[in-house]
């Protein structure tokens, strides 16, 4: 029997021993680098073991106690645990020194030290530091560190500030201290972005962005961005960066998007990397959102962390409300929120509805990789979000500076969280906390009664049981409501309503007249409200109402409701009423151009598959596309004048910028294009991929013309102006499979993979191949299993070289148990000839067991 590999949060105990410094020595070789440490520890508990971590691929070499050989006898070595015998350890303080071996250049799994393109780098989150040396490697053992590092490469970087640089030599001194997932090093040829930021108590910080040799033109936007997020902390939130240089590093090979290493970000490329040529809106605002994130780790996460990985949402929700508000700040505020909507309904919700739905914070693992999840990153930051909404925005800068004072060099947990804002506004939070302990989307009915002048509103909450979880109490909800008059003016303005029952009612008195009830404002709850709301409400509350969100959610839900209707081969009202509506909010001149795109895009299959599912129904991703299809041709024929003079007047003259204004044009104007080629044949789309003078367009019409079939030239001039560059070979590879016809994705991603530059070991290029197909969702889920038999082989192969992509790839199945007998049938097939691989990686068997565990 293999040992069960699932770890618990009530296990939790804290490490018995204070880890006072930390100095490390790397004499880097590809095949044969080697580590020295010293690291100097203070028991708290007498006779207690050292538990250290390290696994597989370390080759000991030495391992003394304050300069002795420790006998073989006094230690253990089991799997990724080495074990010193309490009674081996002296009484007082020590110091551990060890030599080890490792092979960066074998290393595809890219955690710990590993090649990229002949650049040492480094990825140590959430495990990887046990992959580089024997260590305590717990999110709660936090030490200053002293880096040593010995190579021929010409530029050497670490962790914190440069204390010694000559030749073949660095030395860096990191005096905060940190836990090892934040540890940094990168080795390698590379050129520098520079520039200077003054802090505000007047200290001088350098700046660098280092790139390959060849791509410094590319990286301009992403040190402006970094600017930008510096003076944004200091403005909002009073954090000053506290190092005397801030270096972001560019790889190739990255698991993730970025990391928060103090002091040296390492950067996936492609979120580094920009110019009007190569990169679209899309990938500058992602840029510019990311850069911000990781640095604003350096506060919500650096200088405080979490105690261990089940407090992950503490640092990556916050870190992440706290980038949607400075994207908010800096780009339209209503557009950010719809997109953030967008983006956890999609992911989020569907998480939530399925075999891996998980709290953000759970309450067990067994592979800590598997949960930086949507739930942990975008629910996370939605309950810091109503924590704010009912705080108020005083309370929550009041509850944030205490929870810097309070924890600044502290490893925290959710509890810590709550409590600093229990008391910095009086609030009992108790009840409130189930937001962090329970899985699964609340659905909130509402219904509404009027007597006499006074509109009662009532609720109903339940929470459907998630695995492991059959009940669920009552959370507090945050529902955010305005009247609007029959004459579409605001009669009350946004009033947060606090639900905490069950069921529970809210009555305004005093109104002359029935208003219409604009709820859930801004998205103010993660939760699915239903209201029986008639088409010629949803269209009243499209054209009046004051709050962006609820004036595209009332489309949105006219949209729904007609493409729901149609895939289930009924006919609704909703479908005329949602195009005469879009119709006169699209030829809003005055209306921010991003909103008015986000209003025409329809709903995705993914959406209309999750809607339906909800309600019952079996989804048929067939019908769903079709459905689809039909509402864009109505509206292409409907509104093909008012489409083309948009088409025509969007089109943004002279130098490209990235700012929102011309990124909410461009956007506009795609959207108009992607209807328009219902009616035109492709004709304006086969024009601006010609002539378009940025990428963003480029794509947007090579969309088009993979939809249509007719991208093969197309194609051809894209991989012969950009085949040497991996950025833009990435987007070729994704727009063939998520753009084609659903019967032609899983050939098109088949021939793809024998193409020579599909680099399936580079995370990027499988990302781009086998995410394309699953983005494509009646590809994927096409009726005789030929799209889950292509995923799961690519699955398997990836598995045996980097798990952590392939367990985040197998996502792609989640919903499999939600389709007919038949497609659930082949996907179980998929799922269980993984299972079945000899050797699979517990990141993959905790995945996929997951997964089989739901019944048919």
């Amino acid at each position: 029997m293999q040992e069960d590999p699932t770890v618990f949060l009530n296990d939790y105990r804290p490490y018995p021993f204070a880890l006072d410094r930390v100095r490390l020595s790397f004499t880097l070789a590809p095949r044969g680098t080697v580590v020295r440490s010293d690291l100097s520890f203070t028991p708290r508990e007498q006779g207690a073991d050292l538990a250290l971590d390290g696994g597989e691929g370390l080759r000991l070499k030495r391992l003394a106690i304050d300069g002795r050989e420790i006998a073989t006898g006094d230690y253990t070595r089991e799997g990724e645990a080495l074990v010193i015998a309490g009674a081996a350890l002296p009484d007082g303080a020590f110091t551990l020194s060890a030599e080890v071996e490792i092979d960066p250049a074998d290393n595809t799994a890219f955690e710990g030290l590993y090649l990229s393109g002949g650049i040492f780098c480094t990825q140590c989150e959430a495990q990887g530091f046990r992959h580089i040396t024997f260590y305590p490697d717990r999110p709660d053992v936090m030490s200053v560190f002293e880096v040593e590092i010995l190579s021929d490469k010409p530029v050497l970087l670490s962790n914190g500030n440069p204390a010694e640089t000559v030749a073949g030599r660095a030395v860096w001194s990191d005096p905060w201290p940190k836990p090892a997932y934040l540890f940094a090093l990168v080795a390698g040829d590379l050129r520098a972005v520079s520039g200077t930021f003054t802090t505000m108590s007047g200290r001088a910080v350098d700046l660098n962005v280092w790139v390959r040799p060849g791509d410094e033109d590319r990286a301009g936007f992403a040190l402006t961005s970094l600017v930008k997020s510096m003076e944004w902390d200091e403005r909002v939130y009073g954090r000053e960066y506290d190092l005397d240089v801030f270096n972001i590093v560019a790889v190739d090979d990255f698991n993730m998007g970025a990391m928060e290493n103090k002091g040296l970000n390492i950067f996936n490329s492609k979120l580094v990397l920009a110019s009007p040529e190569t990169a679209t809106d899309a990938d500058y605002e992602r840029i510019e959102g990311v850069i911000a994130h990781e640095y604003f780790h350096n506060w919500t996460g650096n200088r405080i962390t979490c105690r261990d990985w089940f407090q992950l949402c503490l640092k990556e929700g916050l870190t992440v409300f706290r980038d949607q508000q400075f994207t908010s700040d800096l780009r339209s505020a209503p557009v950010k929120r719809i997109e953030d909507v967008q983006a956890l309904r999609t992911r989020q919700f569907r998480e939530d509805a399925g075999p891996l739905a998980h709290p953000p914070r759970p309450d067990r693992y067994q592979e800590i990789n598997n949960f930086y999840t949507a739930t942990v990153y975008e629910k996370g930051a939605e309950v810091i979000g109503m924590l704010k909404r009912l705080v108020g925005d005083d309370g929550y800068r009041d509850a944030l500076d205490l929870y810097f004072d309070r924890h600044d060099g502290d490893a925290a947990t959710i509890e810590d969280w709550l409590k600093v804002f229990e008391d910095a506004t009086g609030r009992d939070l108790s009840q409130f906390s189930r937001w962090y302990t329970d899985a699964g989307t609340p659905q909130v009915t509402m219904t509404e009664t009027w007597t006499d002048g006074a509109l009662t509103l009532s609720f109903t909450q339940k929470t459907d049981p998630t695995p492991g979880q059959l009940v669920k109490p009552p959370r507090v909800i945050p529902i955010a409501v305005g009247l609007i008059g029959p004459n579409g003016d605001e009669v009350r303005p946004t009033e947060v309503l606090e639900m905490t029952e069950a069921e529970q009612s809210f009555t305004f008195d005093g109104l002359g007249a029935r208003p219409v009830v604009s709820a859930l404002r801004g998205f103010s709850a993660p939760i699915i409200l239903e209201r029986d709301l008639d088409t010629e409400t949803r269209a009243f509350l499209l054209a009046h109402d004051t709050d962006p969100f609820a004036r595209w959610e009332a489309g949105r839900g006219l949209a729904l409701r007609a493409l729901s209707a149609a895939a289930m081969g009924e006919e609704d009202e909703n479908a005329d009423a949602f195009i005469d509506a879009i119709g006169r909010l699209i030829a809003e001149d005055d209306t921010d151009a991003a909103f008015r795109a986000l209003c025409l895009r329809l709903p995705g299959e993914e959406e209309i598959a999750t809607r339906l599912a909800a309600a019952g129904q079996i989804p048929d991703p067939d019908a769903i596309h079709a459905a689809r299809e039909r509402l864009s041709l109505r509206l292409a024929v409907t509104h093909e004048a008012l489409l083309a003079g948009i088409f025509d007047a969007m089109e943004t003259p002279g130098d490209y910028s990235p700012d929102a204004d011309g990124a909410g044009r461009r956007s506009l104007r795609l959207a108009a294009l992607g209807l328009l080629t219902r009616v035109d044949g492709g004709l304006r789309a086969q024009a601006l991929e010609r002539e378009a003078g940025n990428m963003t367009e480029r794509m947007g019409a090579l969309a088009v013309l993979v939809s249509l079939g007719q991208a093969d030239e197309a194609l051809a001039r894209l991989r012969a102006d950009f085949g040497d560059n991996r950025l833009v070979m990435d987007k070729w590879f994704t727009v063939q499979p998520m753009a084609a016809p659903p019967a032609d994705a899983v050939r098109i991603a088949r021939t793809l993979s024998e193409d020579a530059a599909f680099d399936w070991t580079n995370p990027n290029r499988f990302r781009a191949l086998i995410g394309g197909l699953s983005a494509n969702h009646a590809g994927f889920h096409a009726a005789d299993g030929s799209g889950y038999d292509f995923v799961a082989d690519w699955l398997i192969r990836m598995d045996g070289k980097n798990p952590q992509i392939a367990a985040r790839m197998s996502t792609a199945f989640e919903t499999w148990n939600r389709y007919d007998a038949d497609r659930q049938q082949k996907a179980r097939a998929a799922l269980e000839q993984i299972a079945a691989v000899t050797g699979l990686s517990r990141n993959m068997a905790e995945m996929v067991g997951r997964m089989l565990s739901v019944a048919n």
